[in-house]
């Protein structure tokens, strides 16, 4: 759960804590920061600020003045996937930390703090999917939601929900609900808190990508999903799978020049 401040001045909703286990921030690593930010600017009309640089070169990226998502910049004798990675909010980032370990899960970043931001730590689930863990500070999170460039969904892609569902239910006390999955006929399986929904699980077999395994997707909403697709296009992204309908909006999966996966939603009104 998220608690609210109320109305952004965009017209979305702001945002003033965030409860332990809710996706709570996303952030990417690339290898030109420069070029990133000007495909994801023109994309979704984000602007830029330095941001805390203890992993390296480090910009927030702001939407009308509400800070919405990070981009890093690896450092150039690593060869790290690049990805979109979605941050988990936690009271106490050491000793959810510990739980991933115990859980079957690995650490490979932190625990370490942000500057006066927060603190942070990198893992990845028993399946292999990486995530992060956020304990705010100064720095709460994604300040805005509901509009057009700002993030609006998480999804878990991996061979099957049912097997690491129990990890996310014990590290981040996370409720499975399984309604959707049932009445639809897939593997397919929503992380509440609170009775809130909060993030999805998809079990995906054998169609999943080998050469990414299990990962977290991040949608971003937009305004218009086919005209979204034209400006990746146009900016040298490419498109993953068309636009197509699903129980959210009409959804397209896409990846940025450098190949940061990632899914754009126009939302049902």
């Amino acid at each position: 759960m998220t608690e609210a401040r109320g109305s952004a001045g965009s017209g979305g909703t702001a945002h003033t804590r965030y409860a332990s286990g809710t996706p709570c921030w996303v952030s990417l690593m690339a290898h030109g920061l420069t070029a990133t930010q000007d495909f994801y600017s023109a994309l979704f009309g984000w602007e830029f600020q330095p941001g805390p640089h203890q992993l390296g070169p480090y910009a927030r990226a702001l939407l009308h003045g509400e800070e919405v998502a990070g981009i890093g910049q690896l450092p150039p004798d690593r060869h790290l996937p690049v990805a979109w990675t979605p941050y988990l909010a936690s009271d106490d980032v050491d000793s959810t930390a510990e739980s991933v370990r115990l859980c079957g899960g690995t650490i490979g970043v932190g625990p370490l703090d942000a500057g006066d931001a927060g603190r942070l730590a990198i893992g990845s689930d028993p399946a292999g999917a990486v995530f992060g863990v956020w304990q705010a500070a100064r720095h709460l999170g994604t300040g805005v939601t509901g509009v057009p460039g700002t993030p609006a969904w998480n999804e878990l892609l991996t061979f099957e929900a049912a097997g690491v569902v129990k990890f996310y239910e014990t590290v981040f006390g996370h409720e499975r609900d399984t309604e959707d999955s049932a009445s639809a006929g897939t593997d397919h399986i929503t992380l509440r808190l609170a009775g809130r929904p909060v993030a999805g699980i998809r079990g995906m077999g054998n169609t999943l990508p080998r050469d990414r395994g299990s990962h977290w997707l991040t949608s971003f909403q937009v305004a218009d999903a086919d005209d979204a697709l034209r400006r990746v296009r146009d900016l040298g992204g490419r498109v993953l799978t068309p636009v197509h309908d699903d129980p959210r909006g009409r959804v397209a999966t896409v990846a940025d020049p450098e190949g940061a996966v990632f899914s754009v939603v126009e939302l049902r009104g």
